[in-house]
C-alpha cells in the first residue's frame, strides 16, 4: 500500500492535461514566432530583383551587341563597349555560338 500512496502523490504533483493544454494555448497566443532568417532573404531578394511592377511597364531594350558579332570580334578588340552588356544578352551569344561550332547540344 506503500506503494499506492506514493503513486498518488507522484499523480498529485504533476498538472493534468487540461492545464498543460491551456498553457500551450496561452504561450501560442502571446509568442508570435518571426522567422528573421527569412525575413533578411525577402529583403535581400527585394533589393537584388528589384520592384517587379516597374519591370513589366519597360520597353523592350534593343540589343547592345550587333547581331553580325563574331566571337573573334570580342577577343580582338582591346576597345570597352559603350554600355554594360545585360547578362543575358551575353548568355544567348554565347550559346549561339558555342552551338554553331558543336560546343553546346
Amino acid at each position: 500500500m506503500e506503494t499506492n500512496g506514493s503513486n498518488s502523490n507522484s499523480n498529485e504533483n504533476q498538472p493534468s492535461d487540461a492545464s498543460n493544454i491551456d498553457r500551450r494555448e496561452k504561450l501560442t497566443e502571446k509568442e508570435v514566432f518571426i522567422n528573421h532568417a527569412e525575413v533578411a532573404w525577402q529583403e535581400r531578394r527585394r533589393e537584388w530583383v528589384g520592384d517587379q511592377s516597374q519591370k513589366s511597364q519597360r520597353a523592350p531594350r534593343e540589343p547592345i551587341m550587333s547581331w553580325t558579332t563574331t566571337y573573334e570580334d570580342l577577343l580582338l578588340s582591346t576597345e570597352p563597349f559603350q554600355e554594360p552588356i545585360p547578362l543575358a544578352e551575353m548568355v544567348d551569344f554565347l550559346v549561339n555560338i558555342w552551338q554553331e561550332e558543336g560546343l553546346y547540344d
